[in-house]
């Protein structure tokens, strides 16, 4: 079939669509600057299609087809190769659709092709695995039981009409996947497989450098084989509300501290109006936070202090419509106030918002991003599209996201009809609230309750708000812009300006063609991070910002100059991103804006309380989470546990926060990056106006060290974290004696050799638990590699014995290995590290990242590739011997006892950290 697609005028891609004889919808795309290959199938089959009483059996299924095949029968051989040559993989199971995704370097893609097509044609389904697996399906489900997204879901599920799939349990667990008497769900499971998995509900996409003459033959032999059973979709055609789980209100406790007030309405199925989107056209209006705006008028009254709107669920037949609201508390004892203005609002654009001119602002948007796409990763590329194969007609399979083709005023109108308080549903979220019923599975407490007419009257009849408006013409959006001609001499950044102060480097981009750049600014000031109270005030200090900011940027944002402010161990950071046009005006105002001391008490209190809630809010996040942010509190000297800080902050008032940010200016040292299209000659004059600026506020500073605590001649140290999870979690810390290239290259290869196989010991073999990997784990420039595992089966002290007996078998597995085989290994991992940046944005951070490692050269990843090219396997293997198998290796564990390991013998040591601030104080220091 010839190319119809419609592509970006910026897309160096060629596309190829065609169809195989078993119905297998194809997408072959040739990308000549991609570093590797990548290939996804989705599958129309997803939990919605879980039999009664096997809940959870597609998401099951998913788990299995890696396990082995026919023609590949070892369960850890598909991710071992995946691995050895440079790729990864992964999958997800949703309600409709299952989807299988890999990427890896571009001379094993046929060989990969040849084992992930095994998935859908020569599965094995193993018994032993199957009873392992299940456990792993068991563990993923108990590793979220703590989880509020997952514990609301289920209620929205038992919530629903219960002959909608909507209303089915969707990951299983050891109850639903259970063998029952004459019904072993191995048999199930196969039998699910091959009525459910057919070609003609599969689409498949393949990205590769390479041209696809050579391969075709292969891919068309492979992927015919995949069986063509004629699958007719028939999904019950019921409505997911009947008219008694409308006009209710859900009320709901978190575990996290938030309060939530979300409106739903309830819409059909809008996929057929994609062409137009309507309700892109609505939520460009009703999600606007400029002034006037819902959010600006709630805001202003104290009620709310973050809205977003076009959220929901959505699927075959159904759509929700969310308009969601961060509540104050004062907010919550007003939602019947916060209602009724949304409900007004709505009459606004009901009345005053369809209008050619606003639909065109987003259209102009959309055509724009789509005239200026900038190239994503083969495996995000891949595994987006096929979705979009099941979504759109062939020749918008890459237009579609961007499709606007013209206001349809009866669609908007039939739409806008179901915006009604007949038609809505109310969730509230809040510690305040208390349940009457219990939802199965997560065990969420909730109460449902009726609207009745005369509160919902109540919101019709209230007096009109004052100040609330329709979004005005948008200044920022201009006409289509073009990337200057203006051409760089220069292969990476150089330092155009230099003072005691500032430096500033520069790269005009000319590789990707596109009008954009990225700015940032980094501020270093010793009074930032000196201790736990001073980080907590400098993030208060960001996030106060950040919210003033909303009203006077929101318009710019929505234009496409987006912007972020985030602290780092040594200030604070502003980067711009986006298009140029408008970029030196947003930035002047953000500079302007950073020097106000003008944060009302109001606001700051309200903020304060949310960063508190976000700190507090870890004590129930997954326990190898919290170790994950333990390892960097620990050895980072400027990082602080958030529980602590949540308790400082406890204390601070206006006043001293600003004292602490005149504090902050006092010294300041400013390094920034310009990289994309801007010529010379503006990076000179933003280079004199940001010195100019920081006279006026500050002395020069010097740059704030990063230091690392060290764990040389320690021994194994020992810190517990404080878990509320039944699940107890661990991770292994090996530190380099060193900051050298050479230490990152050995640190790289042996995390690189050592992940897959730690994996399927300790995941697939011993089930150990759902989390479990390694990970190199490069702290403040020092190489370093972790081992980590969440298990709801094991403590802590068996999570270490396993560890360390996988690391002592594991140097004789590393003997066991081919000549060839540990040379493409080492291959496979240059090839990852040399990989080339596919866009503006990744080529600016992995710049800004290479300054801020005194990478001036921007060579280090060509070192590091060498070194490890040349390093052979002794080596390696030396380096396990004498620094993780002696008898007491340096090393920092983490770990948290789960509330079901009670009993277990506990993980005991010589050297326990039991207080972080004496630890790091009497610790040498490494300075980076």
């Amino acid at each position: 079939m010839a190319q119809a697609l419609k592509i970006s005028p910026n897309d160096p891609r060629t596309y190829q669509y065609l169809e195989l004889d078993n119905a297998l919808r194809v997408l072959l795309v040739q990308d000549p600057a991609a570093t590797k290959a990548a290939g996804a199938i989705a599958v129309r089959v997803g939990h919605f299609d879980d039999p009664a009483g096997r809940e959870g059996m597609a998401h099951f299924l998913e788990h299995m087809l890696f396990l082995g095949t026919d023609k590949y029968p070892n369960a850890g051989e598909y991710q071992q190769f995946i691995s050895q040559n440079g790729g990864s993989h992964n999958a997800w199971t949703g309600p409709e659709f299952t989807s299988y995704y890999f990427d890896i370097k571009p001379n094993a893609f046929a060989e990969a092709l040849d084992r992930f097509c095994q998935f859908f044609t020569a599965p094995l389904f193993d018994p032993h695995l199957v009873e392992k697996e299940r456990q792993s399906v068991d563990s993923e489900f108990k590793m979220k039981l703590q989880d509020d997204m997952r514990r609301f879901y289920q209620v929205h599920k038992e919530t629903v009409n219960p002959a909608h799939p909507f209303c089915k349990f969707s990951v299983g667990n050891q109850e639903t996947l259970a063998d029952r008497p004459n019904q072993p769900v191995r048999d199930e499971l196969v039998q699910f497989y091959q009525t459910q998995y057919s070609a003609n509900l599969m689409t498949l996409v393949l990205v590769s450098p390479e041209p696809w003459d050579a391969l075709l033959p292969q891919i068309r032999s492979s992927f015919s084989q995949i069986p063509d059973l004629g699958h007719i979709k028939q999904l019950p055609q019921v409505p997911l509300y009947r008219p008694q789980e409308l006009n209710i209100q859900l009320e709901m406790a978190p575990l996290k501290k938030s309060r939530q007030l979300t409106l739903t309405f309830a819409l059909g199925a809008l996929d057929a109006w994609y062409r137009h989107k309507p309700l892109t056209y609505l939520s460009y209006q009703l999600g606007y936070e400029g002034k006037g705006s819902l959010l600006s008028v709630l805001k202003a009254e104290g009620l709310v202090s973050q809205l977003s709107a076009g959220g929901g669920i959505n699927g075959y037949n159904f759509k929700d419509y969310n308009i969601s609201y961060q509540l104050t508390e004062k907010g919550l004892a007003a939602q019947d106030r916060i209602l009724a203005v949304t409900f007004q609002y709505i009459e606004q654009i009901r009345l005053h918002g369809i209008e050619d001119w606003r639909y065109q602002e987003r259209q102009q948007l959309l055509e724009r991003a789509f005239r200026f796409q900038e190239t994503s990763k083969p495996l995000e590329l891949a595994s987006h599209l096929t979705i979009n194969m099941q979504h759109y007609d062939v020749a918008d399979l890459i237009y579609g996201d961007y499709r606007m083709d013209g206001l349809d005023r009866n669609v908007l109108s039939e739409i806008l009809a179901q915006f009604h308080v007949d038609n809505v549903r109310l969730t509230l979220v809040a510690p305040e609230c208390e349940g009457d019923r219990q939802a199965k599975w997560y065990d969420t407490p909730y109460r449902l309750r009726p609207i009745d007419a005369e509160r919902k009257q109540a919101w019709l009849s209230a007096a009109p708000c004052p100040g609330i408006t329709l979004p005005p013409v948008n200044e920022y959006i201009s006409d289509l812009l073009e990337p200057r001609p203006e051409l760089s001499t220069d292969r990476f950044p150089v330092p155009i300006y230099q003072t005691e102060q500032l430096t500033l480097w520069h790269k005009k981009d000319s590789e990707f063609n596109v009008p954009k750049a990225h700015l940032f600014v980094s501020l270093d000031s010793e009074a930032c991070h000196h201790d736990a109270r001073s980080a907590a005030m400098t993030r208060l200090y960001i996030a106060l910002l950040m919210d003033s900011l909303v009203e006077l940027t929101y318009q710019a944002e929505v234009a496409g100059l987006n912007y972020n402010i985030y602290p780092h161990q040594g200030g604070l950071t502003l980067h711009l991103s986006g298009f140029t046009g408008g970029q030196e005006k947003l930035l002047d105002l953000l500079l302007h804006h950073a020097q106000q001391r003008d944060f009302s008490a109001e606001s700051f209190i309200e903020t304060r309380n949310q960063l508190q809630r976000s700190w507090n809010g870890i004590r129930v996040g997954r326990p190898v989470s919290r170790l994950f942010n333990a390892l960097t509190t620990t050895l980072q000297q400027r990082s602080f546990d958030p529980l602590r800080m949540a308790d400082e902050l406890q204390s601070v008032d206006l006043q001293e926060l600003h004292r602490h940010i005149d504090a902050i200016y006092q010294q300041v040292h400013v390094e920034g990056l310009v990289y994309g299209d801007w010529i010379r000659a503006e990076a000179d004059n933003l280079a004199l106006r940001l010195e100019h600026t920081m006279q006026q506020v500050s002395n020069p500073g010097r740059e704030v060290k990063r230091q690392l605590v060290s764990i040389q001649n320690k021994g194994t140290v020992l810190r517990e974290i404080d878990s509320n999870h039944q699940d107890s979690a661990i991770l292994v810390y090996y530190q380099s004696r060193r900051n050298e290239l050479k230490k990152m290259a050995l640190f790289s290869l042996l995390n690189h050799t050592i992940s897959s196989d730690f994996f399927n010991e300790l995941r697939t073999k011993q089930q150990l638990g759902y989390m479990v990997g390694t990970s190199y784990v490069p702290m403040n420039r020092c190489p370093g590699i972790i081992f980590y595992i969440q298990s709801p089966v094991a403590g802590p002290l068996q999570l270490l014995e396993s560890i360390d007996q996988f690391i002592s078998d594991f140097s004789y597995a590393l003997m066991q290995i081919s000549s060839k085989q540990w040379e493409s290994t080492k291959a496979a991992l240059c090839n990852q590290i040399l990989e080339q940046d596919n866009n503006l944005k990744a080529k600016a951070q992995r710049s800004w990242v290479s300054i801020g490692n005194k990478d001036t050269d921007f060579d280090q990843r060509d070192s590091i590739a060498q070194y490890i090219a040349s390093m052979d396997r002794a080596e390696l293997i030396r380096f396990i011997m004498d620094r993780m198998r002696s008898r007491n290796p340096d090393r920092l564990v983490l770990y948290s006892s789960g509330s079901s390991h009670t009993q277990m013998a506990p993980l005991t040591g010589e050297r326990h950290i039991t207080d972080v601030a004496s630890f790091k104080g009497q610790s040498n220091l490494i300075d980076f």
